[in-house]
Protein backbone atom coordinates (compact mmCIF):
# COMPACT_ATOMS: atom_id res chain seq x y z
CA UNK A 1 0.00 0.00 0.00
CA UNK A 2 1.67 3.23 -0.93
CA UNK A 3 2.24 5.91 1.49
CA UNK A 4 -0.61 8.71 1.02
CA UNK A 5 1.02 12.07 0.48
CA UNK A 6 -0.43 15.21 2.05
CA UNK A 7 2.47 17.85 2.56
CA UNK A 8 5.63 17.67 -0.24
CA UNK A 9 8.53 20.14 0.18
CA UNK A 10 10.72 21.18 -2.34
CA UNK A 11 14.74 22.96 -2.84
CA UNK A 12 16.95 23.97 -5.25
CA UNK A 13 20.61 22.18 -5.20
CA UNK A 14 24.08 22.86 -6.68
CA UNK A 15 24.47 25.54 -9.49
CA UNK A 16 21.47 27.63 -10.05
CA UNK A 17 20.03 27.64 -13.63
CA UNK A 18 18.06 29.98 -15.03
CA UNK A 19 13.74 28.38 -14.43
CA UNK A 20 14.63 27.12 -11.11
CA UNK A 21 12.12 29.78 -10.00
CA UNK A 22 9.53 28.54 -12.30
CA UNK A 23 10.28 25.03 -11.30
CA UNK A 24 9.21 26.07 -8.03
CA UNK A 25 5.90 27.72 -9.16
CA UNK A 26 4.83 24.89 -11.08
CA UNK A 27 5.44 22.33 -7.83
CA UNK A 28 4.02 24.89 -5.55
CA UNK A 29 0.66 25.41 -7.59
CA UNK A 30 0.74 21.97 -8.47
CA UNK A 31 0.18 20.89 -4.82
CA UNK A 32 -2.26 23.26 -3.95
CA UNK A 33 -4.07 22.27 -7.33
CA UNK A 34 -4.56 18.63 -5.62
CA UNK A 35 -4.96 20.07 -2.32
CA UNK A 36 -1.18 18.74 -0.68
CA UNK A 37 0.80 21.18 1.43
CA UNK A 38 3.87 22.62 0.24
CA UNK A 39 6.71 23.77 1.96
CA UNK A 40 10.23 25.16 0.47
CA UNK A 41 13.33 24.82 1.64
CA UNK A 42 16.07 27.51 1.97
CA UNK A 43 19.44 26.83 0.55
CA UNK A 44 18.91 23.44 -0.69
CA UNK A 45 20.36 20.08 1.93
CA UNK A 46 21.62 22.58 4.18
CA UNK A 47 18.08 23.90 4.43
CA UNK A 48 16.92 20.51 5.52
CA UNK A 49 19.82 20.01 7.99
CA UNK A 50 18.90 23.71 9.83
CA UNK A 51 15.13 23.05 9.71
CA UNK A 52 15.12 26.13 7.26
CA UNK A 53 11.77 25.50 6.38
CA UNK A 54 8.63 28.09 5.00
CA UNK A 55 5.02 27.21 4.11
CA UNK A 56 4.27 28.06 -0.10
CA UNK A 57 0.52 28.66 -1.79
CA UNK A 58 -0.03 29.77 -4.95
CA UNK A 59 0.55 33.94 -4.16
CA UNK A 60 4.10 32.43 -2.21
CA UNK A 61 5.33 32.03 -5.96
CA UNK A 62 3.56 34.77 -7.94
CA UNK A 63 5.96 36.96 -10.24
CA UNK A 64 9.07 34.83 -10.12
CA UNK A 65 8.39 32.59 -13.33
CA UNK A 66 10.49 35.56 -15.46
CA UNK A 67 13.15 35.83 -13.04
CA UNK A 68 16.86 34.10 -13.03
CA UNK A 69 17.99 32.05 -9.68
CA UNK A 70 16.49 30.80 -7.11
CA UNK A 71 14.21 32.78 -4.46
CA UNK A 72 15.15 29.83 -2.19
CA UNK A 73 18.59 29.75 -2.74
CA UNK A 74 21.05 27.22 -3.35
CA UNK A 75 23.71 26.00 -1.51
CA UNK A 76 26.39 22.51 -1.28
CA UNK A 77 26.33 20.97 1.43
CA UNK A 78 29.65 19.49 3.07
CA UNK A 79 27.08 18.15 6.39
CA UNK A 80 24.78 16.26 3.70
CA UNK A 81 27.41 14.19 2.77
CA UNK A 82 27.63 12.84 6.48
CA UNK A 83 25.43 10.44 7.94
CA UNK A 84 25.36 12.33 11.05
CA UNK A 85 23.95 15.58 8.46
CA UNK A 86 21.19 13.46 6.55
CA UNK A 87 20.06 12.07 10.08
CA UNK A 88 19.41 16.05 11.13
CA UNK A 89 17.74 16.08 8.01
CA UNK A 90 15.73 13.19 8.21
CA UNK A 91 14.19 13.87 11.60
CA UNK A 92 13.60 17.44 10.48
CA UNK A 93 11.46 16.35 7.96
CA UNK A 94 9.25 14.08 10.28
CA UNK A 95 8.97 16.74 12.64
CA UNK A 96 7.43 18.68 10.05
CA UNK A 97 5.01 15.61 8.83
CA UNK A 98 6.52 15.90 5.12
CA UNK A 99 5.90 13.04 3.26
CA UNK A 100 7.90 13.36 0.19
CA UNK A 101 11.18 15.71 -1.21
CA UNK A 102 11.19 17.48 -4.99
CA UNK A 103 14.83 18.19 -5.54
CA UNK A 104 15.80 20.31 -8.32
CA UNK A 105 19.70 20.33 -9.42
CA UNK A 106 22.30 18.54 -11.62
CA UNK A 107 23.96 15.12 -10.97
CA UNK A 108 25.60 15.85 -7.27
CA UNK A 109 21.65 16.97 -6.12
CA UNK A 110 20.73 13.70 -7.42
CA UNK A 111 23.64 11.27 -6.04
CA UNK A 112 22.56 13.06 -2.46
CA UNK A 113 18.88 12.39 -3.32
CA UNK A 114 20.00 8.22 -4.25
CA UNK A 115 22.14 8.13 -1.04
CA UNK A 116 19.43 9.47 1.34
CA UNK A 117 16.76 7.56 -0.10
CA UNK A 118 18.58 4.76 0.42
CA UNK A 119 19.00 5.24 4.24
CA UNK A 120 15.64 6.38 5.14
CA UNK A 121 13.42 5.27 2.37
CA UNK A 122 12.23 8.91 1.82
CA UNK A 123 9.94 9.30 -1.02
CA UNK A 124 12.13 11.86 -3.65
CA UNK A 125 11.92 12.89 -7.60
CA UNK A 126 14.29 15.25 -8.84
CA UNK A 127 13.83 17.60 -11.44
CA UNK A 128 17.39 18.60 -13.54
CA UNK A 129 18.40 22.00 -13.10
CA UNK A 130 21.32 22.50 -14.73
CA UNK A 131 23.16 24.90 -17.75
CA UNK A 132 25.28 22.04 -18.85
CA UNK A 133 22.52 19.99 -20.30
CA UNK A 134 24.47 16.79 -19.05
CA UNK A 135 22.08 14.98 -17.16
CA UNK A 136 21.10 11.31 -19.02
CA UNK A 137 17.67 10.66 -19.20
CA UNK A 138 16.21 14.00 -20.59
CA UNK A 139 16.79 15.78 -24.21
CA UNK A 140 16.74 18.98 -22.16
CA UNK A 141 17.88 20.46 -18.60
CA UNK A 142 16.34 23.66 -16.91
CA UNK A 143 18.62 26.86 -18.03
CA UNK A 144 20.30 24.68 -21.11
CA UNK A 145 17.92 26.53 -23.35
CA UNK A 146 18.71 29.86 -21.46
CA UNK A 147 22.75 29.76 -21.51
CA UNK A 148 22.53 29.01 -24.87
CA UNK A 149 21.22 32.07 -26.13
CA UNK A 150 23.54 34.26 -22.96
CA UNK A 151 26.41 32.28 -24.91
CA UNK A 152 25.30 33.40 -28.44
CA UNK A 153 24.43 36.66 -27.92
CA UNK A 154 27.40 37.45 -25.85
CA UNK A 155 29.39 35.98 -29.21
CA UNK A 156 27.77 37.88 -31.60
CA UNK A 157 29.35 41.46 -29.60
CA UNK A 158 32.77 40.26 -29.14
CA UNK A 159 32.51 39.41 -33.45
CA UNK A 160 31.48 43.03 -34.02
CA UNK A 161 34.88 43.90 -32.27
CA UNK A 162 36.58 40.90 -33.76
CA UNK A 163 36.13 41.98 -37.01
CA UNK A 164 37.04 45.51 -36.61
CA UNK A 165 40.41 44.73 -34.70
CA UNK A 166 40.78 41.60 -37.54
CA UNK A 167 41.40 39.56 -34.35
CA UNK A 168 41.28 36.07 -33.74
CA UNK A 169 38.68 35.58 -30.10
CA UNK A 170 39.15 32.27 -28.21
CA UNK A 171 35.76 32.18 -26.55
CA UNK A 172 35.16 29.84 -23.54
CA UNK A 173 32.03 28.78 -22.14
CA UNK A 174 31.16 26.37 -19.10
CA UNK A 175 29.80 22.68 -19.93
CA UNK A 176 32.04 21.16 -17.58
CA UNK A 177 32.72 18.01 -19.00
CA UNK A 178 29.64 18.56 -21.46
CA UNK A 179 30.38 19.80 -24.99
CA UNK A 180 26.46 20.74 -25.18
CA UNK A 181 26.47 24.56 -25.10
CA UNK A 182 29.90 25.04 -26.84
CA UNK A 183 28.77 22.85 -29.83
CA UNK A 184 25.02 24.53 -30.36
CA UNK A 185 26.20 27.97 -29.30
CA UNK A 186 29.01 27.87 -31.33
CA UNK A 187 27.10 26.58 -34.75
CA UNK A 188 24.19 29.42 -33.64
CA UNK A 189 27.22 32.10 -33.56
CA UNK A 190 28.67 30.94 -37.07
CA UNK A 191 32.23 30.17 -34.58
CA UNK A 192 35.20 28.74 -37.15
CA UNK A 193 36.26 26.42 -34.97
CA UNK A 194 34.48 24.67 -32.06
CA UNK A 195 36.79 22.63 -29.40
CA UNK A 196 34.79 20.13 -26.91
CA UNK A 197 35.53 17.38 -24.58
CA UNK A 198 33.55 15.13 -26.59
CA UNK A 199 36.39 15.26 -29.83
CA UNK A 200 39.52 15.54 -29.46
CA UNK A 201 40.64 17.96 -32.05
CA UNK A 202 44.38 18.17 -31.03
CA UNK A 203 46.30 21.21 -31.37
CA UNK A 204 48.07 20.72 -34.70
CA UNK A 205 44.51 20.19 -36.58
CA UNK A 206 43.32 23.61 -35.22
CA UNK A 207 46.10 25.68 -36.87
CA UNK A 208 45.65 23.95 -39.97
CA UNK A 209 41.83 25.02 -39.97
CA UNK A 210 43.05 28.55 -38.98
CA UNK A 211 44.93 28.92 -41.36
CA UNK A 212 42.82 27.57 -43.91
CA UNK A 213 40.55 30.33 -42.17
CA UNK A 214 43.19 33.01 -43.28
CA UNK A 215 44.03 31.49 -46.99
CA UNK A 216 40.06 31.57 -47.50
CA UNK A 217 39.52 35.59 -46.86
CA UNK A 218 38.96 35.37 -43.09
CA UNK A 219 40.51 38.01 -41.68
CA UNK A 220 39.11 37.51 -38.23
CA UNK A 221 37.44 34.31 -36.29
CA UNK A 222 36.16 32.99 -33.13
CA UNK A 223 36.99 29.54 -31.27
CA UNK A 224 34.57 28.56 -29.39
CA UNK A 225 36.22 26.39 -26.17
CA UNK A 226 34.45 24.23 -23.95
CA UNK A 227 35.81 24.54 -20.52
CA UNK A 228 35.83 20.72 -19.89
CA UNK A 229 38.22 20.85 -23.36
CA UNK A 230 41.66 19.17 -23.26
CA UNK A 231 43.28 20.76 -25.91
CA UNK A 232 45.47 22.94 -24.07
CA UNK A 233 46.10 23.26 -19.97
CA UNK A 234 44.16 26.08 -20.14
CA UNK A 235 42.60 28.18 -22.80
CA UNK A 236 45.37 30.80 -22.12
CA UNK A 237 47.74 28.41 -23.16
CA UNK A 238 45.89 27.41 -25.76
CA UNK A 239 46.32 31.02 -27.14
CA UNK A 240 49.93 30.87 -26.39
CA UNK A 241 50.35 28.45 -28.21
CA UNK A 242 48.11 29.85 -30.98
CA UNK A 243 50.07 33.04 -30.87
CA UNK A 244 53.26 31.79 -31.05
CA UNK A 245 52.68 29.64 -33.90
CA UNK A 246 50.46 31.98 -35.77
CA UNK A 247 51.95 35.56 -35.75
CA UNK A 248 49.29 36.56 -38.24
CA UNK A 249 46.79 36.42 -35.74
CA UNK A 250 46.33 38.81 -33.13
CA UNK A 251 44.79 36.32 -30.22
CA UNK A 252 42.27 37.36 -27.50
CA UNK A 253 40.68 35.34 -24.98
CA UNK A 254 37.13 35.77 -23.22
CA UNK A 255 35.85 33.68 -20.59
CA UNK A 256 31.93 33.98 -20.20
CA UNK A 257 31.96 32.74 -17.15
CA UNK A 258 29.12 33.21 -14.41
CA UNK A 259 27.19 35.58 -16.67
CA UNK A 260 25.62 31.92 -18.27
CA UNK A 261 23.89 31.11 -15.26
CA UNK A 262 22.16 34.45 -14.88
CA UNK A 263 19.33 36.22 -16.42
CA UNK A 264 15.47 35.91 -16.65
CA UNK A 265 14.58 32.23 -18.26
CA UNK A 266 13.58 31.82 -22.27
CA UNK A 267 10.19 31.04 -22.97
CA UNK A 268 11.33 27.25 -23.38
CA UNK A 269 12.61 27.12 -20.14
CA UNK A 270 9.82 28.52 -18.15
CA UNK A 271 7.43 26.37 -19.96
CA UNK A 272 9.35 23.10 -19.55
CA UNK A 273 10.52 23.99 -15.79
CA UNK A 274 6.35 24.44 -15.65
CA UNK A 275 5.99 20.73 -17.37
CA UNK A 276 8.71 19.02 -15.23
CA UNK A 277 7.58 20.59 -12.25
CA UNK A 278 3.83 19.61 -12.60
CA UNK A 279 5.33 15.71 -13.61
CA UNK A 280 7.18 15.97 -10.11
CA UNK A 281 3.81 16.29 -8.20
CA UNK A 282 2.13 13.88 -10.79
CA UNK A 283 4.77 11.09 -9.60
CA UNK A 284 4.39 11.28 -6.05
CA UNK A 285 1.00 11.17 -5.97
CA UNK A 286 1.10 8.43 -8.39
CA UNK A 287 3.68 6.75 -6.22
CA UNK A 288 6.38 6.84 -7.62
CA UNK A 289 9.87 7.67 -6.31
CA UNK A 290 13.57 7.69 -6.36
CA UNK A 291 13.13 9.45 -9.84
CA UNK A 292 14.18 12.21 -11.91
CA UNK A 293 11.27 14.19 -14.40
CA UNK A 294 12.75 14.29 -17.80
CA UNK A 295 11.81 15.26 -21.48
CA UNK A 296 12.03 12.93 -23.97
CA UNK A 297 11.19 13.57 -27.87
CA UNK A 298 8.79 16.06 -26.10
CA UNK A 299 7.26 13.90 -23.64
CA UNK A 300 7.31 14.22 -19.63
CA UNK A 301 8.76 10.84 -18.59
CA UNK A 302 10.07 9.41 -15.37
CA UNK A 303 13.74 7.97 -15.12
CA UNK A 304 15.44 6.09 -12.16
CA UNK A 305 17.78 8.52 -10.20
CA UNK A 306 21.28 5.63 -10.87
CA UNK A 307 20.43 5.83 -14.93
CA UNK A 308 20.47 9.76 -14.43
CA UNK A 309 23.87 9.90 -13.76
CA UNK A 310 25.07 6.86 -15.61
CA UNK A 311 26.96 6.38 -18.79
CA UNK A 312 29.00 9.48 -20.22
CA UNK A 313 27.55 12.46 -22.58
CA UNK A 314 26.77 11.75 -25.31
CA UNK A 315 27.03 14.75 -28.52
CA UNK A 316 25.04 14.63 -31.58
CA UNK A 317 27.75 13.69 -34.34
CA UNK A 318 25.26 15.31 -36.92
CA UNK A 319 25.82 18.96 -35.12
CA UNK A 320 29.63 18.63 -35.51
CA UNK A 321 29.28 17.32 -39.63
CA UNK A 322 26.82 20.84 -39.45
CA UNK A 323 29.49 22.88 -37.25
CA UNK A 324 32.59 21.34 -40.07
CA UNK A 325 30.26 22.70 -43.22
CA UNK A 326 29.21 25.58 -42.14
CA UNK A 327 32.44 26.91 -40.60
CA UNK A 328 34.37 26.44 -44.12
Amino acid sequence: MKNIIKKIAVLTSGGDAPGMNAAIRAVVRSCVYHQVACVGVFKGYEGLIEGDFTALDARSVKNIINKGGTFLKSARSKEFMTPQGREKAYKNLKEQDIDALVVIGGDGTFTGAIVFNQEFDFPIVGLPGTIDNDINGTDFTIGYDTALNTVVEAIDKIRDTAISHSRLFLVEVMGRDAGDIALNAGIGAGAEEILIPELDMGKERLLSSLKRSKKSGKSSSIVVVSEGDQIGKNIFGLASYIQENLEEYECKVTVLGHIQRGGSPSCFDRVLASRLGIGAVDALLAGKHNVMIGLVHNKVVSIDFQKSLEGSNKIDTDLIRVADIISI
